[in-house]
């Protein structure tokens, strides 16, 4: 692992690192915000998973996290989207596909299968190197996100139960299935059989009987996404019929953009403090 910067703010260290991924078969750069704390401590960890078009850079630079995971004690992890790469596939003209849109899936067909395993890389590559190189404990997680990575959080729950003890997210994409976005990635990800898509929808694993302990969700109410984009009620409506303890707030007003995420991320961070360290 290679140190790209590391700044001290809010009382603690904001880091940005890179490394050769062997699940992308590219160089992976990310950023960690490590609290102060005391020596052999182990500190919980909060990731966050960007959206669209994004980097680990953004909510680095405009979520405004650190003041409330330093006050908490909350290590903050924030990946990349996607692989990146002059020998990585991608699609120039298009803000919803290739790099910065990966969707965290494992890709299946042939032109994108080599590199976009964002899944994989996620869920078992960079929390081995999490827990190996910064003082995180493991047994203590959440995951939280925006928008395309708002399904990522919650997809990455409902697939792995246990291993999150709690989980958040901001303007998710709810039901990839069955929007735009969604229908475009997966379909050309994963292929036309849309039974694979289902373990990539939130809404369709509640619904086949996944199961997250809560759940926390903001969306903004002029977030010019919402009626054809993330769909918001389809999973308000998984979550009731399955029983999930599930806080949906519609906040007035608020759009998709990260001025909404920095209004809501210390309350976030605060609900995902009070389970992983109560």
């Amino acid at each position: 692992m290679e140190t790209l910067s590391e700044t001290r703010s809010h009382g603690g260290t904001q880091g940005v690192y890179r490394h050769a991924s062997a699940a992308t078969g590219t160089d992976m750069a990310f950023a960690v915000f490590v609290p102060d704390h005391a020596p052999g401590e182990r500190l919980p960890v909060l990731w966050y998973l960007s959206g669209l078009t994004c980097t680990h850079a953004n909510v680095m630079e405009k979520g405004e996290y650190r003041a409330a995971c330093a006050a908490h004690g909350v290590i903050l992890v924030a990946p990349d989207t996607s692989p990146r790469g002059d020998d990585v596939p991608d699609a120039p003209e298009e803000y919803d596909f290739g790099k910065g849109a990966g969707f965290y899936v494992d890709a299946t067909e042939e032109l994108w299968a080599t590199h976009y395993r964002m899944r994989s890389y996620i869920e078992d590559e960079l929390p081995a190197l999490i827990a190996d190189a910064f003082p995180a404990d493991m047994a203590r997680q959440g995951i939280t996100g925006h928008s395309m990575g708002g399904h990522g959080a919650l997809t990455i729950a409902l697939r792995n139960p246990g291993r999150f003890r709690s989980v958040s997210a901001f303007a998710p994409i709810c039901a990839p299935s069955q929007v735009p976005w969604g229908e475009k990635a997966l379909g050309r990800y994963l292929g036309e059989d849309r039974a694979a898509w289902a373990e990539y929808d939130a809404t369709a694993l509640i619904e086949a009987g996944a199961r997250l302990p809560e759940l926390l969700v903001d969306q903004g109410s002029a977030d010019n996404f919402l009626e054809g984009q993330l769909r918001t009620p389809l999973l308000e409506a998984a979550c009731a019929a399955a029983g999930i303890p599930a806080t949906i707030r519609m906040q007035e007003g608020y759009d998709h953009s990260y001025f909404f995420i920095s209004t809501f991320m210390a309350e976030h961070v605060a609900w995902h403090a009070e389970r992983l360290t109560g």
